[in-house]
């Protein structure tokens, strides 16, 4: 997904038409100042990133190159079994981004193994693993007050092609990592662990490889993605564009931030047979070097003027030319940008969205002996 605060990241998967899917909301990923290139890659990175804090993992986080994100519908009985499944995925999630097998000593062989193993031997490879929760999870586990205003549907734009058995979802858990067996595995160690509460309703794999010079990932059509990210490291843009804040609607949600999804597929027999001219007028930017029409460099300044009035980056934003976006409520960015995206973008002519979810995610948890939705439970 073009990675501009809120709106979409490109994580590519399978497919002939070049299924990408695209997360939005919350999950950031990437450090981006808007004047120099990113951080080096993963190898500059530490092995593991520490699950428990006051914001979920995986957010902020240095961008990961693979992808495993899932959505559940839940099949429990109310928010007592929603309660005892966050509390095990908690203790897993832990378990399994420090690296550690979930498996206890001396376990009884005559029974089948609490840990599937295919991660054994393998490095953490930064593992992170993070949890939200659908619109539609609130009223079925009696908990309709709490949902929050921002937890709205996303309406349905003009080109959408979306798939129901695709779409929506009541959690949903996107695991991240530098190697897609890690982020597999623990994925199918959560499911196995919500087995009779939650069923698996669709699933995405993707990646997004990380240049070795830490220059701006490029996406399957080629183009730089993300230039014009902010940067992660401002606590204060961050807390007025990310993170949830008491205040804002459900104070139980501070410290969480709102996951937009939405798969797209890319047209790449068409996009592969149109002149580079014509890719680089969709996007508004040249090709081999990412900087906007009228500059010569990356990070030059936008001059709206120098832009197609079509052009991916004008209709991002019509001020500047790129999009930064309020992540506490996707009513107030994602809706917006995506419908003057939907109505005039250019680039409608070689990707559709096939589909859609949007999630509340959760807080941190801040001590060992905490859990996610601690505060939907205990407050």
């Amino acid at each position: 997904m073009s990675r501009r605060l809120s709106r979409k990241q490109l994580l590519i998967a399978g497919g002939a038409a070049g299924a990408a899917a695209a997360v939005g909301g919350g999950i950031v990923h990437e450090s981006r100042s808007g004047a120099a290139p990113a951080s080096a890659g993963a190898s500059a990175q530490p092995p593991t990133v520490p699950f428990h804090g006051v914001h979920q993992a995986g957010i902020l986080t240095p961008a990961q190159s693979d992808l495993r994100f899932a959505a559940f519908d839940f099949i429990g009985s109310g928010k007592e079994d929603l309660h005892d499944l966050l509390r095990a995925w908690t203790r897993a999630a832990a378990t399994l981004t420090a690296g550690r097998s979930l498996a206890p000593p001396h376990e009884d062989p005559a029974k089948p193994p609490t840990d599937t193993g295919e991660t054994a031997g393998l490095a953490p490879a930064r593992l992170t693993l993070t949890f939200g929760l659908g619109p539609t999870l609130f009223e079925k586990v009696g908990l309709g007050s709490k949902r929050p205003p921002q937890l709205a549907d996303i309406p349905h734009f003009p080109f959408d092609e979306l798939d129901p058995d695709n779409s929506y979802g009541d959690l949903c858990v996107q695991a991240c990592a530098d190697d897609p067996q890690v982020a597999f595995h623990a994925v199918r160690a959560l499911t196995r662990i919500g087995f009779g509460t939650v069923a698996l309703r669709w699933i995405q794999s993707g990646f997004l490889s990380v240049p070795k010079d830490g220059d701006t990932k490029r996406n399957l059509m080629g183009f730089k993605d993300g230039t014009a990210n902010p940067s992660t490291t401002d606590a204060a843009m961050m807390k007025s564009n990310v993170w949830a804040n008491t205040g804002d609607g459900q104070d139980w949600m501070a410290n969480g931030s709102y996951l937009v999804s939405r798969k797209i597929e890319i047209h790449i027999e068409v996009w592969d047979s149109s002149a580079e001219s014509e890719q680089e007028g969709v996007f508004g930017r040249h090709k081999a070097s990412g900087a906007p029409f009228g500059g010569t460099k990356e990070f030059d300044t936008v001059h709206i003027s120098d832009i197609p009035a079509m052009a991916h980056i004008r209709r991002a934003n019509p001020r500047q030319g790129e999009v930064t976006e309020r992540e506490r409520d996707p009513r107030a960015q994602f809706v917006p940008i995506q419908a003057r995206l939907a109505a005039k973008d250019r680039l409608n002519e070689y990707i559709q969205h096939v589909s859609s979810a949007v999630w509340a995610v959760l807080p941190g948890v801040e001590t060992h002996d905490g859990y996610l939705g601690q505060t939907l439970f205990e407050t």
